[in-house]
């Protein structure tokens, strides 16, 4: 997500006037304006005050992160940023806010750290409420042909190497997946199947329910049940609660593993899974991710085809299970499985309110 990032060049909206903010007490400035302040981290943002009178706001923007952030405002006609922060610096918005519910936001990569949970709300005047976090969901079934992805070199190293200096104390481990590891043009046709609904419940509740069934390539039968999320972070891999619908990640935008290509998703989880390999359980503590996400992958030989995949197609359906920290390897290549169905779906459901 030398260190490079996302460029993001501020938008028509920005040359709009007026929108939001916050701070513990209402202080004023010397200009007679409210002063306010948000703090802007991974993958959070922090307001000083939720609620506010209106009026002149001027609105302090820290960067408490490690990478570069914006803060967006927008609602009720206005929409407003600042410019790219780097980590470490701040800046600062001028508002006139009238009464009613604003959107507060990260704008960076194509709205990807708004998808990746910096976002929340401000109510402005007497009566305004803020908004409660929609559930989404979305019924998955894998198909076309399924392939088992085997250890093997990932084939855009040059591409990969500017990005490795941001994962600090990571970049060993990468570097030697990068010569020997899960996301190679090392692939077996397989046969399996693989169907799941998932619920994106906002920062908590989220849940899943699915089952995957495949013979790999040296004919063992696996069978996963999904019934849990996985919600823990660690530094660059947030697990967004467990579900997250929408999301622009991987390659080049340094959040979770550069050795997958750029790409987006329309549903992505992490879920904690019951592996079984020839009828006898494996794990009841198998770690799963699970993507439909944009085609990175050609026709015939099924290689990698692209470092930026991220305005492909969404219709592959990507099935990782690793053993949980101090658990053995599995019985396979590598002691991991690696799974794609290269035709996919992905249906909303409706969701009664």
């Amino acid at each position: 997500m030398t260190r490079r990032y996302l460029c993001v060049l501020p938008s028509a909206a920005s040359l709009v006037v007026g929108a939001v903010l916050f701070v513990p007490h209402l202080q004023l400035s010397r200009h007679g304006a409210a002063e306010l302040h948000a703090t802007l981290s991974e993958w959070k943002i922090e307001l000083s005050r939720q609620r506010l009178t209106g009026g002149p706001v001027v609105i302090t923007v820290e960067n408490a992160g490690s990478i570069p952030h914006q803060l967006e405002i927008e609602g009720n006609g206005i929409e407003q940023r600042t410019e790219l922060i780097q980590p470490g610096s701040s800046g600062t918005l001028r508002l006139n806010l009238t009464p009613g519910s604003y959107e507060v936001y990260c704008p960076v990569g194509n709205d990807s750290h708004k998808k990746l949970g910096m976002e929340t709300h401000l109510s402005v005047g007497a009566g305004s409420s803020t908004e409660e976090p929609k559930t989404h969901a979305m019924r998955v079934a894998g198909g076309g042909t399924v392939i088992q992805i085997l250890p093997g070199p990932f084939p855009f190293a040059d591409s990969l190497g500017p990005v490795l200096p941001a994962f600090g104390e990571e970049r060993t481990t990468l570097e030697a997946q990068a010569q020997s590891g899960p996301y190679s043009n090392n692939v077996a046709p397989i046969a399996g199947t693989f169907s799941l609904t998932a619920w994106d419940k906002g920062a908590a509740r989220d849940s899943v329910n699915g089952i995957a069934e495949f013979t790999t390539k040296d004919a063992a039968r696996w069978k996963l049940v999904l019934d849990r999320v996985q919600t823990k972070d660690v530094p660059h891999h947030p697990r967004f609660g467990g579900v997250i619908m929408g999301l622009y990640y991987h390659g080049i935008t340094t959040v979770h593993t550069p050795l997958v290509p750029t790409i987006n998703s329309a549903v992505a989880l992490w879920s904690i899974g019951h592996l079984y390999r020839d009828g006898s359980l494996v794990s009841d503590n198998a770690q799963v991710h699970v993507m439909l996400l944009s085609r990175t992958r050609r026709e015939g030989n099924f290689a990698l085809s692209c470092w930026d995949c991220s305005k492909n197609k969404i219709d592959e359906l990507q099935l990782q299970v690793t053993p949980a920290k101090g658990e053995p390897p599995f019985d396979a290549p590598g002691g991991f499985l690696f799974v794609n169905w290269e035709r996919s779906s992905g249906r909303e459901l409706a969701i009664q309110p």
